[in-house]
């Protein structure tokens, strides 16, 4: 059996290969930190949503504001009368 030798290119290829996974491995955590502060913040958010609700059904309903007619739009220009 032949046995393998370490040459330069070997050791510059795995030392490479070891710098991209340290970079994945640091993307990975980031990512699931995000994910989880992402997680943390929905959960915050539907519970005062959820309590905002409720505080509503508990107030009285407004009662309803009568709707008032529309006036018709009246041009302001002044008609020119040259001749």
């Amino acid at each position: 059996m032949a046995k393998k030798t370490s040459t330069g290119a070997d050791a510059v290829f795995s030392a490479s290969e070891q710098r991209e996974q340290t970079v994945k491995d640091i993307i990975e955590k980031e990512r699931a930190e995000v994910a989880a502060r992402s997680a943390r913040l929905k959960a915050l958010r539907l519970a005062k949503e959820a309590a905002d609700r409720e505080a509503a059904a508990k107030l009285p309903p407004e009662p309803e504001k009568p709707k008032r007619a529309r006036k018709k739009a009246v041009s302001t220009k002044a008609v020119s009368t040259k001749s």
